[in-house]
């Protein structure tokens, strides 16, 4: 029944599915209990990564509307943006990426790959604060608002794909995950992913929640961005449900998302303990994070597993949801001496 109500929505295939759920035998000797790893890093144009799901949906709708230009913003290093541009090139439209931050002075990493894709990039330094003053909602009311004065009829897409249309793409996913899960006989397992925006989170929650899987979602907070977090991925994922014809109330107590705990000093500013689970990942997988979102969500599984808050012996899973052009933005100084 889910399948077909998301068969129902548009969407341009923009990857191969299903990605790898691949079992990590080093790490797990390490650890003392299975560890897996879903492979979402590996899908979609530009070096893609998870938020290529959502655009399926999302540049599905944009052509349907005849649009010329998409439009979106986020952090310097925002992975969001990056697939955007690629995906918007892909399907034969203008790509706008708007920051609001004062221009570098080099374009490292995301930017960089932004910049070879063709994007129109915007930088509105407003010089706001780090804290979360504002929602996520408002927030992209407010930007809406300023991309429309500036590039005219266009197709907006919010901070990381935060919409219930987008978040089909992860509704989609959660079935893929949950039988791949059962296949491999780890239907119990904690999985555990990076929350920017909080829409992968929504669409896993809600696609678990609708055919009642036994696998138990964990969003790590890596930004601390949003005021009210938790009630926008509640909201949203109230709305997801509904347009899948399945309407279901969630709450913000609902939410299974770790704020704060492992930030920080914020958004694309890696902890120390970032930077070990990234080289730890490395060097005993050789898989690579990425020190904005993947390498502070790992570090919270490293974490959360020690102190025996993920039980003590079910599997877990590790969403990889892409990042690496985030690597190059950062200096040896960053990255290996600390």
């Amino acid at each position: 029944m889910i399948q077909a109500a998301l068969d129902a929505y548009p969407h341009i295939p923009l990857a191969q599915y299903p990605t790898p759920l691949e079992f990590l035998p080093r790490l797990s000797q390490e650890l003392g209990r299975p560890i897996y790893i879903k492979r979402d890093d590996q899908i979609g144009p530009g070096l893609g990564g998870n938020k290529t799901r959502k655009l399926e949906y999302l540049l599905a709708d944009a052509q349907l509307k005849k649009m010329r230009k998409v439009v979106t913003f986020g952090g310097l290093q925002s992975n969001h943006a990056r697939i955007t541009a690629a995906a918007t090139r892909k399907c034969g439209m203008e790509p706008h990426l708007f920051y609001f931050e004062k221009r570098p002075r080099e374009l490292v990493g995301n930017l960089l790959l932004n910049d070879l894709s063709g994007a129109v990039m915007h930088f509105i330094p407003f010089g706001g604060s780090s804290s979360a003053s504002m929602t996520l909602e408002t927030t992209s009311l407010f930007v809406h608002l300023i991309t429309w004065l500036m590039v005219g009829q266009h197709f907006f897409i919010p901070v990381g794909g935060h919409t219930w249309l987008g978040c089909l793409g992860y509704v989609r996913a959660a079935l893929e995950i949950d039988q791949q899960a059962r296949d491999l006989g780890i239907a119990n397992a904690w999985l555990i992913m990076a929350g920017g925006t909080g829409g992968t989170l929504a669409g896993l929650l809600t696609g678990f929640t609708l055919i009642d899987s036994s696998l138990r979602p964990v969003g790590i907070d890596i930004g601390k961005l949003w005021k009210g977090f938790p009630n926008s991925i509640a909201n949203l994922c109230s709305i997801i449900s509904a347009r899948l014809g399945q309407p279901r109330h969630f709450t913000p107590q609902q939410i299974p998302l770790i704020e704060s705990t492992y930030v920080g000093e914020g958004y694309a500013k890696p902890t120390t303990q970032c930077l070990q689970a990234i080289k730890q990942l490395a060097r005993l997988e050789g898989i690579l994070l990425d020190p904005v979102y993947t390498g502070k969500a790992f570090a919270g599984l490293l974490d959360l597993a020690a102190k025996g808050n993920l039980g003590r012996d079910e599997p877990i899973i590790f969403l990889h949801t892409g990042g690496y052009p985030a690597l190059f933005a950062f200096g040896d100084g960053d990255i290996i001496t600390r």
